[in-house]
């Protein structure tokens, strides 16, 4: 790839959609080609519905793309990747969940995420790099099952310490780290 054409950033969320201060957000307005996957104004917990904005969202960025999910967002890209072809440079899967364990009180139980679409977790290796950044306390996954996904979708696992679910929640609001891993993926 020429330096002339650095690739387009796709930010996609979780479930909350775009947070205002969310690493995701503050860092889809720092970059200059950064683009994210519009919200959806119903079936907001479909998993289909989300995985069809992704695919929308890609067919309307021409040229190289390297993915930014977080959270729910790592599952949209994981289940759109087994189901669509397009060339992603590269995908940062930040503190995916483990929707096949009962999630904490004001997430969705496994039987709705089930009813969505949302299971099974895809555990095919994915066809672009990709690196999984895992919280070694999350709430919402535990280190061992994050780490086996990332075994599984072929990405490298990055421990990036005790840093809950990486959200403001976790008093993660900027999260530097972000930017060198999309430039290492870039």
């Amino acid at each position: 790839m020429t330096a002339s054409s650095p690739p387009t950033i796709l930010i996609v969320p979780g479930l909350r959609d775009h947070v205002e201060d969310h690493w995701q957000t503050i860092l889809s307005r720092k970059l200059p080609k950064a683009r994210v996957v519009p919200p959806l104004e119903r079936d907001k917990l479909n998993c289909a519905a989300r995985v069809e904005a992704l695919d929308q969202a890609l067919a309307s960025i021409a040229g190289p793309v390297v993915l930014v999910s977080h959270s729910a967002g790592v599952m949209m890209t994981v289940h759109w990747a087994q189901h669509h072809q397009r060339d992603i440079q590269g995908a940062l899967l930040a503190a995916p969940p483990d929707f096949e364990t009962p999630l904490p009180d004001g997430y969705p139980a496994l039987d709705v995420l089930r009813e969505h679409g949302w299971l099974p977790t895809p555990r095919t290796r994915l066809p672009f790099p990709s690196i999984v950044a895992a919280s070694t306390n999350d709430p919402l996954a535990s280190i061992e099952k994050v780490t086996q996904l990332a075994s599984d979708w072929g990405s490298r696992l990055v421990d990036v310490g005790a840093v809950g679910h990486l959200n403001p929640a976790s008093g993660y609001g900027e999260w530097p780290r972000a930017s060198g891993f999309i430039r290492e993926l870039s």
